[in-house]
């Protein structure tokens, strides 16, 4: 199977999943010489560049009746596809040495139990790995029901594995996907992962991740991030998605409201405060019906409740306060901190000197040597 073939193959079923650190800037690939087949293609960012990385799945075929799944069983207008794993990894290795992608993503639907459907999956690791010396980006999924070895061994192919939650708890699980148990099939594989990294003294360095569906099953706000926090701090997860549900045609939801995108976004950015800036759970600014506003990002809403009227001293804050201003992130935290080594920074001249980007932002929330900043009108 050349990189065409492939491609065609997997048309119309790579678009359903976050892949990368940022999806909600993901884009498809394009590259010169290759068919306009590039929704299987997708942009991560892997490190300090963009990666392109094939999202691909081993079939469309699924035994299970998640109740939101263009994949669930018994729905006739999904095109069902099986592909082999030396086709999979002979296509992938065609894309990938004609330069139109660096990495994979590879799922699957669940056939035969998803012990069986997980075999097919780590065939294409191993292929790729073993046959053709493959040391690029691998992100392999890891599918309901799979064995402790089976997790094992996707985790020694991999540099990412992530087993979808898709909701918080099991109670909202199960109004969204009720042939699926939440802590043995779900939340127990990321719990391996987790003991297994930590067990094997370096050895095994595969990040994890998961994923939730916002919306469908009618969860708060305060349960996604309950569970997030708790995912971060506890599993040793590198990420958290969520995905705004979408109806889809000739599925049990096919009528229920799409989640507003905002919601989404206001998600993502609790997660990060929740990840990397030390915030709590109880920290965040839920309204009265546990979900956070839609108007406001919540680390502006956190400020104007805390710093508005009680505005943080840039000189003597530490590190671990600035982070909670807004437009003040961990570059230009790290930046006030070395450049006030030099002398009390005095006006936001200072802080854009200093190499603080969002400096307007937050004006609001600061004293400078003891004063409000007073924005200096410029000549020009």
């Amino acid at each position: 199977m050349d990189g065409h073939d492939l491609l065609e193959r997997l048309r119309g079923t790579g678009n359903l999943e976050s892949v990368g650190d940022a999806p909600e800037h993901e884009r498809p690939a394009r590259r010169r010489n290759v068919p306009d087949l590039s929704e299987c293609i997708t942009h991560i960012v892997a490190g300090n560049r963009r990666m392109p990385v094939l999202k691909a799945m081993t079939t469309t075929a699924c035994e299970r009746d998640c109740l939101y799944c263009p994949f669930r069983a018994g729905r006739s207008a999904m095109r069902r596809v099986k592909i082999t794993p030396d086709d999979l990894a002979r296509g992938f290795m065609a894309l990938y040495r004609a330069g139109a992608v660096e990495g994979l993503f590879l799922s699957s639907g669940v056939v035969r139990g998803g012990s069986s459907s997980q075999d097919a999956i780590l065939d294409v690791g191993a292929i790729l790995r073993e046959k053709y010396h493959f040391r690029g980006y691998m992100h392999l999924k890891i599918m309901p029901g799979a064995e402790r070895d089976q997790v094992l061994r996707a985790m020694t192919l991999a540099d990412r594995v992530s087993a979808n939650l898709e909701a918080p708890t099991a109670d909202r699980l199960a109004r969204i996907a009720p042939s699926k148990q939440f802590t043995a099939e779900l939340l127990d594989p990321l719990r391996w992962v987790h003991e297994l990294r930590q067990s094997s003294e370096g050895r095994l360095r595969a990040s994890s991740t998961t994923e939730f569906v916002v919306g469908p099953a009618g969860e708060p706000d305060v349960e996604l991030l309950s569970a997030t926090e708790h995912l971060h701090r506890q599993l040793g997860l590198a990420r958290v998605y969520f995905s705004a549900f979408r109806p889809v045609a000739d599925t049990p939801l096919d009528n229920v409201a799409p989640t507003n995108d905002t919601r989404r976004i206001r998600l993502y950015q609790a997660s990060f405060l929740i990840r990397d800036y030390g915030f709590g759970l109880e920290e965040m600014p839920f309204t009265a019906n546990g979900n956070l506003p839609l108007h406001v990002d919540p680390k502006r809403a956190w400020a104007e409740a805390h710093l508005r009227e009680a505005p943080l001293e840039v000189n003597t804050a530490t590190r671990q306060e600035l982070l909670r201003v807004p437009g003040i992130g961990a570059k230009g935290a790290e930046r006030i901190v070395v450049a006030r080594r030099g002398g009390k920074l005095r006006s936001l001249s200072d802080l854009r000197g200093a190499g603080v980007v969002n400096v307007e932002r937050a004006a609001d929330y600061l004293l400078l040597d003891g004063r409000r900043p007073v924005e200096q009108p410029r000549l020009f």
